[in-house]
């Protein structure tokens, strides 16, 4: 939710079991296996869940898992809207004509292997110990990019592997790898001198950085 929404502290994590339902588990499986019927990526898949409608998306985890995974096989020509809600209709025990099938689509981006990971054959242009400044951007599709992050600065902490850049991925326009730095900013940068003070770390990619003036 991007620190954003005011929805108070992040729950601890118990002992219960993942899923509390049994239709729960079944939505995970529809999401893990979504991203490869319909011919896309993980990244594509975060976008598509970023798409569905706000009531829907407070309802639950596992319910924007679905709805996310019917908007991405959507994308692709694998299924409409329309097949879906016939589909609901018929296991309520009524009867529907059929919607005509969609054409497939399915995205073609090339890639360089399996996994994210990838070589990147420039140097960072970041450091352990460098004060950097996070770029105003404010993208119109997917980005790992936090919101409440942004024109803040931090200190790079850690160099992480160079990997598939979400930002381009998730649109099929390229993986473009990029290289990627843990940054710690203090709380009261991001939330103001009253905010509970502690330090968070946040992966980031270098696209998103600049030096700290």
């Amino acid at each position: 939710m991007g620190g954003m929404q005011g929805f108070g502290h992040v729950q601890q994590l118990t002992d219960a079991p993942p899923f509390a339902e049994p239709w729960e588990g079944k939505a995970f499986v529809i999401g893990a296996l979504a991203a490869r019927i319909a011919g896309t990526n993980l990244h594509a898949f975060r976008h598509a869940i970023e798409r569905v409608p706000p009531r829907e998306y407070l309802v639950g985890y596992w319910n924007r898992w679905t709805i996310g995974a019917q908007i991405m096989m959507e994308d692709s020509g694998i299924v409409t809207d329309e097949e879906v809600r016939a589909r609901a209709v018929r296991l309520s025990g009524r009867d529907v004509p059929e919607p005509p099938p969609p054409t497939p689509h399915k995205p073609q981006m090339p890639s360089g292997g399996p996994g994210n990971l990838r070589p990147v054959e420039t140097s960072p242009a970041f450091d352990v110990g460098d004060r950097v400044r996070v770029a105003d951007l404010d993208p119109t599709g997917h980005t790992r990019l936090p919101r409440y992050v942004r024109r803040r600065s931090g200190t790079v902490t850690a160099l992480r592997p160079a990997a598939v850049f979400p930002d381009t991925a998730a649109h099929f326009t390229g993986e473009n790898p990029q290289h990627c730095y843990t940054v710690d900013f203090d709380s009261r940068e991001l939330w103001g001198p009253d905010a509970e003070p502690f330090r968070l770390s946040i992966d980031l990619f270098e696209p998103y950085l600049e030096k700290a003036t």
